[in-house]
């Protein structure tokens, strides 16, 4: 039998952890040995509370605890945003990449799995290990071409796109260079690894590339968490999944309010002890994590950041969408959603939003919730089950090439 790391260095929310969850659930089932390596043990305990994972181990990830200086505030693509990560400097990325080196070599791998984990892919590199990449299209960028922009929006750089790129590279070869290992030819190899698995579909694709794929769909966890407990009355149903520190998040659960809705709300700072930012008879704030397919079910309009796990289940359930993007990530997500026609992304609307008109747009125009139910529709046989399956069958076959199965 096999032994996988399941790797997530980088980025926010539960998506990440829901998306490793489904791919060590079938490993283990086929009797591998799977651990896991997480950014955060704590918001992501309860996910993995599941007597089919008793047992992993579940490790720190090495991730960045500082603040790199004279970098522009808003990232023009992915090599600035790994900049900011540890990559400005080879000295400091030296000692993250032997943070995941100590811990391949302690638990001796035989296929490294990385979702968003550029440091993982490297150490596996250094070490002569199998990668393989999991995850939508921001984080799984075009194969063979230089890094994209990310504010595609805005007027072309580039010679800065070139510079970050080349600044990367500097930095990821230099620590490769002293570890006896090949140089990398492109800033997109550190976040694709030797097998890169694109897990979403073209009409969500951050990056909107376009070709044949292959699109493996997305990584979606299996239905659990609490039941849905919507507050009494007879307002609209609105499920909200929101952190606490975004300043729009306590504007647009008022204005839900003030329009008559019933708003479940999900924030995992609530749920690790932090003060509810606000009270009501029609909000109740969700203890943990809820089972999403019962509560989309039971809604009828779905607030979040656009993250892109939630997105795609709001979507596949016919549930349109108010987004409040606070990074590159979700921005790109809830424009793709938004060209569909099947949200709003406020943060394209005028700084003075209308929080109460973009509720009623949303709950009284139709066609967003057509747009969405076609969305649905279009990939209504999806079954989740059976990716994390041939997800497994690929990853099997990855670690037999090395001869560990």
């Amino acid at each position: 039998m096999a032994h996988f790391y399941l790797c997530w260095e980088l980025g926010g929310g539960l998506g990440h952890a829901g998306r490793l969850k489904s791919i060590a659930l079938p490993l283990r089932a086929r009797g591998h040995q799977v651990s896991f390596v997480l950014r955060d043990l704590v918001l992501t305990r309860r996910l993995l509370v599941d007597p089919r994972l008793d047992g992993i181990a579940r490790l720190q990830a090495p991730v960045w605890l500082h603040r790199a200086a004279g970098l522009p505030p808003e990232e023009a693509s992915l090599a600035e945003i790994l900049l900011a990560c540890g990559y400005l400097d080879a000295d400091a990325l030296a000692g993250l990449c032997e943070g995941w080196r100590g811990l391949f070599r302690q638990g001796r791998p035989d296929l490294v799995i990385a979702d968003y984990a550029p440091t993982a892919i490297l150490a596996a590199r250094s070490l002569g290990l199998p990668s393989a990449a999991v995850g939508p299209g921001f984080t799984m960028p075009p194969a063979g071409q230089p890094l994209p922009p990310l504010r595609s929006w805005e007027p072309p750089q580039p010679a800065r796109l070139r510079a970050g790129e080349a600044r990367l590279l500097d930095s990821a070869n230099r620590v490769l260079a002293a570890l006896g290992a090949a140089p990398l030819a492109r800033g997109a190899e550190l976040l694709l690894g030797d097998h890169p698995l694109l897990c979403t579909w073209p009409e969500l694709d951050h990056f909107a590339r376009g070709g044949s794929g292959p699109w493996l769909g997305p990584n979606l966890p299996q239905p659990e968490g609490c039941a849905p407990v919507w507050p009494a009355g007879a307002g609209r149903r609105v499920f909200a999944y929101l952190r606490r520190g975004v300043p729009e998040t306590a504007e647009v659960l008022g204005a839900l309010l003030r329009q008559g809705c019933r708003v479940l709300c999900y924030m995992p700072e609530l749920a690790s002890g932090a003060p509810a930012p606000l009270a009501h008879p029609h909000l109740a704030w969700a203890p943990g994590p809820v089972t999403l397919p019962e509560a989309l079910a039971g809604c009828e309009l779905v607030v979040s950041h656009a993250g892109e796990a939630l997105s795609v289940q709001a979507l596949l359930a016919g549930r349109p969408l108010l987004m409040l993007p606070h990074t590159t990530e979700g921005f790109l997500m809830a424009r793709r959603v938004a060209q569909l026609g099947a949200g709003i992304n406020a943060m394209e609307q005028a700084r003075t939003r209308d929080w109460e008109a973009l509720v009623a747009s949303l709950l009284g125009q139709p066609g967003y919730r057509d747009a969405a139910a076609a969305f649905g529709r279009r990939h209504a046989g999806f079954d989740p089950q059976r990716q994390a399956e041939a997800l497994a069958d690929r990853f099997e076959a990855l670690a037999a090439a090395r001869g560990s199965v």
